[in-house]
């Protein structure tokens, strides 16, 4: 990276999907709209600027077989600046990764702990595996090491029934919710399946990760409690690759992976056009790669997403939803510019021009 006393950024830059402005400049590695007196050393970047992207499902420091290396871990962080990804939502790692703070050349990171697991009910190495008597003990616990979420394992696959079913108890969600909601956390879960899910939004959950068992009768509760989803859906593409892998131990699991699958698009547009918060998240981390940000607002927008609400869910209304600025007067100077207008095709997200990081262009 480079760091320059001033930078000026010009052309258009998307405050907000209608509020844009001609030029913006970075002083001290923040924003401002007035142009600073007397600068010198400056340099300019010249396109179409967007807030930094947010990836709100991401985990960093997490690989296939569990926590990784700090080497692997800033690899990953890397990889998803370089796709202009400056913001994530760590839904889960069992490293540490606090390092990453220090660091001023990495995306900043809002962790949710550890994943809180069932046991034996989720990947080994993963996540937390107890039983539900101990599900608010450990949700205190995570709600202090993050920063304001915690995650569950709503659902997983239960080897007895050969299908995916809810890993708790309604009242051990309940009690462990509110506590977390005592201490100021949110609180999101991962769920494929349906059966955990009106348990979960009843019990006041925040969030839900995956989201593919949301069905017809359950959309009207999550509009009213107001609970996101965050769909994945470069992660759902996966799922016909695991149906087959488990076709011939669990054959009632595979199929039920398939269906999910194949109406994925119909259960995000479902959502939007009720009214359900939508955001980007990529799942990147364990067997997924960093860096698929922009894949994801593609797939929202095949799914029936608007192509700026698309945008808006990785950008200015992500940002929104998890407290941290955009490009207003005085924010940290955290954008991406692009060579043409992303409203107009999202695919542009893929190839950013340059990357701005704490006010430093990214080279």
């Amino acid at each position: 990276m480079s760091d320059h006393a001033v930078l000026h950024v010009k052309g258009r830059v998307l405050v907000g999907p209608e509020d844009v402005r001609d030029e913006l400049w970075v002083v001290g590695g923040r924003v401002s709209y007035d142009r600073p007196a007397g600068a010198r050393d400056v340099r300019t970047v010249e396109g179409w600027a967007l807030p930094g992207l947010v990836d709100a499902h991401c985990h960093v420091g997490l690989g296939a077989d569990g926590p990784v290396d700090a080497d692997t871990a800033e690899k990953q962080a890397l990889t998803d600046r370089e796709t202009g990804t400056l913001l994530i939502r760590d839904a889960g790692s069992p490293s540490d990764t606090r390092w990453v703070d220090d660091r001023d050349d990495l995306p900043k990171i809002i962790r949710a702990g550890r994943h809180i697991a069932r046991t034996r009910r989720y990947m080994r190495n993963y996540a937390h595996e107890i039983e539900p008597d101990e599900l608010v003990a450990y949700v205190a616990q995570e709600a202090r090491r993050g920063d304001g979420w915690v995650k569950l394992v709503g659902d997983w696959i239960d080897r007895d029934l050969g299908d995916l079913s809810a890993c708790w108890p309604r009242e051990a969600v309940e009690a462990a919710i509110a506590e977390a909601h005592r201490l100021g956390a949110r609180v999101t879960a991962h769920c494929f399946a349906t059966d955990s899910l009106r348990d979960l939004v009843e019990a006041g959950i925040d969030c839900i990760e995956h989201a593919t068992g949301l069905t017809e009768d359950l959309i009207p509760l999550f509009a009213e409690r107001g609970v996101a989803i965050v769909p994945t859906l470069v992660n759902i593409a996966t799922f016909p690759q695991l149906a087959a892998g488990g076709e011939t131990r669990y054959p009632r699991w595979s199929a039920h992976m398939r269906r999910l699958h194949e109406r994925r698009y119909d259960t995000v547009r479902g959502a939007y056009d009720a009214g359900i918060p939508v955001y980007v998240g990529t799942d990147a981390g364990g067997s997924l790669a960093h860096g698929l940000v922009a894949g994801e607002v593609a797939e929202l927008v095949t799914a029936g997403i608007p192509p700026v609400e698309a945008l808006s869910a990785t950008s200015w209304g992500a940002r929104a939803w998890l407290g941290r600025p955009g490009l207003e007067e005085g924010a940290p100077a955290d954008l991406v510019v692009y060579e043409s207008d992303p409203r107009a095709d999202v695919r542009v997200l893929a190839a950013p021009r340059r990357v701005v990081l704490n006010g430093a262009v990214v080279e």
